[in-house]
């Protein structure tokens, strides 16, 4: 009970100076907006006024009452969108307040040289210049605008990707098979229902023949998906559904009340699964038969070569008991468990799907070009990556997570059209 006290308290504190630092920000920032503004006529400075501070204080206030919050935003997607646009302010006017600092530096020591030079600087009670306030308020707006337009158009900017790929080990009965990847639809963020139905539409008319899910379709909790299982159980596809777990899945970064609380969580996600028509496969496989001819899927649960990540994945448990088909395909949320355990051990396995990065959820893929932060922690984080006979393919998620937004780095839906040349 103490020790709750006392951390009730340090988190008071905390929030509490947050608030006036993100305030002073805020002050020193509206003083380039005011520079600007003196040729404007008063009934748009005051526009100009009360808009800002109203929105400043909004967030001051929100930032400075957070720990009386009850509020976890794996569960209230809104808050989640208001968080974001908290950020993004503070963000920009982090950014505008730069320019003017360095002004005002270059001031304090031109008014120290002047002042060992026995002579006043002309500068020094000069106005802010203007330049130096929209360059300022220029920087700044470019954060502003892209963060914004990830999140209005970003977020559900769904992009189909299409990709063929030749195999010899693929029966014929198999060529032309229709595959459609999905990942990390992280339901505890959906913020707007009729965009996600538009992309839920897609996957439907893509008509495929087989659907794999390569995990996260929470972010926490199991209850995340009670508004959206009858939206995702209205996909089906002839060949089956088979899914996986993703390290959210598991309710791993929130606080449970149990160990008990914890795995009835996980057991609901797996019952809201089923009662979706999708079939896990939580270290193990499946056989799918087509023309008297046989491929394997197999399905691991989350294993990372990442030491920050969960090894619930057990890729020999999964193959223990299939039936060494020359041609299988596995379901791994993490891709780096395709360099780490699949390559060198398992040669049968031709084609392994992952998920997990988001692309970051930033990044650049344009003209041939495509960046993204993310490739500094994952060489494999975006698109098809091939090693000698084995593919890997890394689907760049449908939902979003943290950031309730896009910027570069699309939400994906792929189709994998495999082809035989056998």
């Amino acid at each position: 009970m103490f020790q709750s006290i006392v951390s009730k308290f340090n988190s008071i504190i905390f929030f509490s100076l947050l608030g006036v630092v993100i305030f002073l920000l805020d002050l020193y920032a509206w003083q380039g907006f005011r520079t600007i503004s003196r040729d404007w006529t008063s009934r748009s400075r005051n526009l100009l006024f009360y808009s800002y501070w109203a929105v400043s204080l909004f967030f001051v206030v929100m930032v400075m009452l957070r720990p009386f919050f009850h509020i976890e935003q794996t569960g209230n997607p809104l808050f989640g969108v208001v968080q974001a646009f908290g950020f993004i302010f503070i963000f920009t006017k982090l950014v505008i307040a730069i320019p003017l600092m360095i002004e005002d530096i270059y001031r304090l020591f031109e008014w120290l040289i002047g002042l060992f030079a026995h002579k006043e600087s002309e500068h020094i009670f000069h106005s802010r210049r203007k330049f130096i306030s929209l360059t300022g308020i220029g920087l700044g707006s470019l954060p502003f605008v892209g963060l914004t337009y990830g999140i209005v158009k970003g977020a559900h900017n769904y992009r189909i990707r299409k990709l063929n790929l030749t195999f010899k080990e693929l029966p014929k009965s198999f060529d032309g098979i229709k595959i459609v990847q999905l990942s990390d639809i992280h339901s505890g963020s959906f913020w707007n229902r009729s965009a996600v139905e538009g992309g839920v539409q897609m996957v439907k008319e893509l008509n495929a023949d087989l659907i794999l899910f390569t995990g996260d379709l929470v972010n926490s909790k199991a209850d995340e998906m009670d508004s959206w299982k009858s939206l995702f159980g209205s996909i089906s596809a002839p060949m089956g559904i088979f899914s996986i777990l993703g390290n959210h899945d598991y309710g791993d970064y929130i606080h449970w009340n149990s160990a008990e609380e914890k795995a009835a969580n996980l057991e609901k996600l797996k019952r809201t699964q089923a009662e979706m028509g999708w079939k896990m496969l939580n270290n193990t496989s499946i056989m799918l038969q087509k023309g008297g001819e046989s491929i394997e899927i197999v399905g691991v649960e989350n294993w990372s070569a990442k030491p920050n990540f969960p090894k619930y994945g057990d890729l020999s448990k999964a193959l223990s008991e299939s039936a060494n088909l020359p041609f299988q395909i596995l379901l791994s949320h993490d891709p780096s468990h395709w360099r780490a355990q699949v390559l060198e051990k398992h040669k049968n396995i031709k084609l392994t799907l992952s998920g997990h990065t988001h692309g970051f959820q930033f990044g650049i893929e344009t003209h041939g070009l495509k960046w993204s932060p993310i490739k500094y922690m994952y060489p494999e984080w975006a698109g098809l990556y091939k090693q000698d006979a084995q593919y890997l393919y890394v689907n760049r998620g449908f939902g979003y997570l943290g950031y309730p937004g896009r910027l570069g780095i699309d939400p994906e839906i792929t189709l994998i059209t495999l082809k035989s040349d056998s």
